[in-house]
């Protein structure tokens, strides 16, 4: 039995501060995440002057919730401040001293997801592959790094901001067996990222070097289409061990992904391989197949550059729906012929050593 966010929440009202205030109106309880097992954690941010007083309230708050069925470990941690923290300033203070590529501390590998225009489907896949890399006892990280349009905090259903203690180390959130970070959680769901090249730039390394990744056996990040200054600042930045080349079949697809596999030999980031997406469409209704984008080209375009077809991933209402739910085909419906395809290229990924 798994144990709803609005259970949790409600269970922590009835916690008051020294004010009289609830500890969630109060604004005390930061980072909520509900993991599997029923596991709980969350951060208390207090006055330092009064933690002897929430001492007994962090008591009270985990008796309350392991009262609850459905509820597993409970783990809070009390931090203090002397006024609430805004979220981490992810803009550069000062413009980027230039260096050589580096390693992510604790990342033993990172694979750009890449796609050379949009609405392509980059970012489900993305999120699937996170999650089929967990559930085949990988150490799984993702990164939306498509700061226009970051996607990843609705489709593995993580909300709230990152706590960040110190003010400088970003804990990223978790979800699904995924660790995630990206700026959508640091805006208003509807709210533009309105930022040049500059700041975008500063943003992606401090996402990279200040989040506490912890030990992830791979890092995904998932890029904004085209060929600009995020594809490029990771692959100068950070030692990129391959990308994955994400189109649907149709030509004008494949015009902007060979633009984008271009980008990635000029950086001298190997391409792992090619995945097309929206391949077939199968009626729920009577079964016929139909390809409404064409079919075929991915794999052609990908035997002249003599790199793996990684899979044929259908259209499919199914994906667009678990996607939309905050939790991918491959969490939602694990056993299901949808979710084999994602499965299919964890396996691969897997057996190739890239991941």
């Amino acid at each position: 039995m798994s144990i709803e966010r609005t259970a949790v929440l409600d269970a922590l009202k009835s916690i008051s501060d020294p004010t009289g205030s609830d500890i969630v109106s109060a604004g005390v309880v930061r980072a909520l995440n509900i993991g599997e097992g029923g596991a709980v954690r969350f951060v208390m941010e207090i006055p330092p002057s009064q933690a002897q007083e929430y001492t007994a309230i962090k008591d009270a708050a985990e008796a309350a919730l392991q009262a609850l069925d459905g509820v597993g470990a409970v783990s809070i941690v009390m931090t203090g401040h002397s006024e609430k923290p805004a979220p981490p300033d992810l803009k550069p203070q000062r413009a980027a001293e230039p260096s050589g590529p580096q390693s992510i501390p604790g990342v033993d590998r990172i694979l750009a997801i890449a796609s050379g225009k949009g609405g392509v489907g980059k970012s489900t896949v993305s999120a699937n592959l996170a999650c089929a890399l967990a559930q085949q006892g990988r150490r799984v990280g993702l990164l939306d790094a498509d700061v226009y349009g970051p996607s990843q905090p609705r489709m593995l259903g993580v909300s709230g901001r990152p706590a960040s203690p110190d003010g400088k180390i970003i804990l990223p959130m978790r979800n699904h067996g995924v660790t995630m970070m990206s700026i959508g959680l640091m805006t208003n769901e509807d709210q533009a990222v309105v930022w040049r090249g500059p700041m975008l730039m500063g943003a992606l390394q401090q996402m990279m070097t200040q989040v506490q990744w912890g030990a992830l056996d791979v890092l995904l990040v998932d890029l904004p289409p085209g060929t600009g200054d995020v594809q490029m600042t990771l692959a100068q930045k950070a030692k990129v061990d391959g990308a994955i080349i994400v189109s649907t079949p149709q030509d004008v697809a494949l015009l902007d992904a060979r633009k984008g596999i271009d980008m990635f030999q000029q950086l001298h980031v190997p391409i792992i391989g090619m995945i097309e997406n929206m391949s077939t469409h199968i009626c729920s209704q009577c079964g016929h197949e139909e390809h409404v984008f064409g079919h075929g080209g991915v794999a052609a375009e990908a035997a002249k550059l003599d790199v793996p077809l990684l899979a044929e991933v259908p259209l499919d209402l199914q994906i667009r729906l678990s996607s939309d739910g905050g939790a991918p085909i491959t969490v939602s419906q694990p056993d299901g012929a949808q979710a084999q395809a994602f499965q299919g290229i964890a396996k691969t990924l897997i057996d190739g050593g890239h991941a």
